[in-house]
């Protein structure tokens, strides 16, 4: 017999943890299904300045413990498990895992997306020394230093923009001769003195010692020269996957994977399917949004039930 759940919750984060929260709160006794990525990004984060309520700031993995024992708190059940598929054709919508099936009369999906990494030795063991995919969250903590950001689209050029409020100089490593980015994104970028491109080149190696990342090397694709730089980092501007291939044609997606909410609300195209957090939210991504859009797909989903 399949395990039947008034709501189930799929992945974590800050979005789905503060869906669990309040589920949990609302008696709907909530089973959150942790994935490959407990926690999401935070995890890869060391301290976190920007979400409200803690001054001194607070570590990425600290703050998401905290969120899930909150939730646990009031009765929501975690499964380090990992969904391999859904069935949303009828209610009870149907999740397998493995060979093992869960129905829910709810589902809220927040398994975000992950940022896309170059494949280079360390990279991800260095993220939050010196290694960042987010200008927002990382770019205060490199006042007066120098910095290096790899992409060529419109992402690039504001994270290279945003963090020249702070840094004394920006490089910014593209593949190309010419930009992707649009041409008022890509205007401002040149129009300003701190920031200077570097064409037709790739980053081919880290640099690190025990305090972070130190220096680059970077390859140019024409000449195949190799040219160490120093730097104190390294911003990734290449995108974001979305982890929606689990849902394999059962909710409608935009042109990126990410999947479709309605206008403000946490609602898909499927009523009772809920998505919360960077799995739908491919313009914010901060832990702050994320929680409040894990906020309203919860209340949502509590109005759902009261209405079924």
């Amino acid at each position: 017999m399949a395990e039947k759940r008034k709501v189930i919750i799929i992945g974590t984060g800050p979005a789905g943890l503060t869906a669990a929260l309040y589920t949990a709160r609302a008696n709907l006794e909530p089973l959150v299904f942790e994935g490959h990525e407990p926690g999401g990004q935070l995890t890869l984060t060391t301290e976190v300045e920007n979400f409200p309520g803690f001054p001194e700031g607070v570590m990425g993995p600290d703050l998401i413990m905290n969120i899930k024992k909150q939730a646990e708190r009031f009765g929501t059940v975690y499964q380090s498990k990992t969904v391999d598929s859904v069935d949303f054709s009828k209610r009870p919508f149907s999740v397998k895992v493995g060979s093992e099936e869960y129905l829910a009369d709810s589902i809220i999906i927040s398994t975000g997306a992950s940022a896309r990494f170059l494949g280079l030795p360390h990279e991800k063991e260095l993220t939050g020394k010196g290694v960042s995919t987010c200008a927002t969250c990382d770019g205060f903590f490199y006042r007066d230093k120098i910095v290096h950001v790899v992409g060529g689209g419109d992402t690039a050029m504001e994270d290279a923009n945003f963090i020249t409020k702070f840094a004394k100089k920006v490089y910014v490593i593209h593949r190309r001769d010419s930009l992707r980015a649009s041409k008022p994104m890509q205007e401002r970028a040149m129009n300003n003195e701190k920031i200077e491109f570097i064409w037709n080149s790739t980053v081919s190696e880290i640099l690190f010692d025990d305090s972070g990342v130190t220096g680059i090397k970077v390859e140019n694709l024409k000449t195949g020269e190799i040219e160490e730089r120093q730097t104190d980092g390294l911003f990734y501007a290449i995108g974001h996957t979305p982890n929606t291939k689990f849902l394999s044609g059962q909710i409608e997606l935009d042109d990126h994977g990410f999947i479709k909410t309605q206008g403000k609300n946490p609602d898909t195209n499927i009523p009772g399917v809920f998505a919360c957090g960077d799995v739908q939210d491919s313009y914010y991504r901060q832990a702050i949004t994320a929680a409040g859009s894990g906020c309203q797909a919860a209340i949502r989903a509590e109005r759902f039930l009261d209405g079924h």
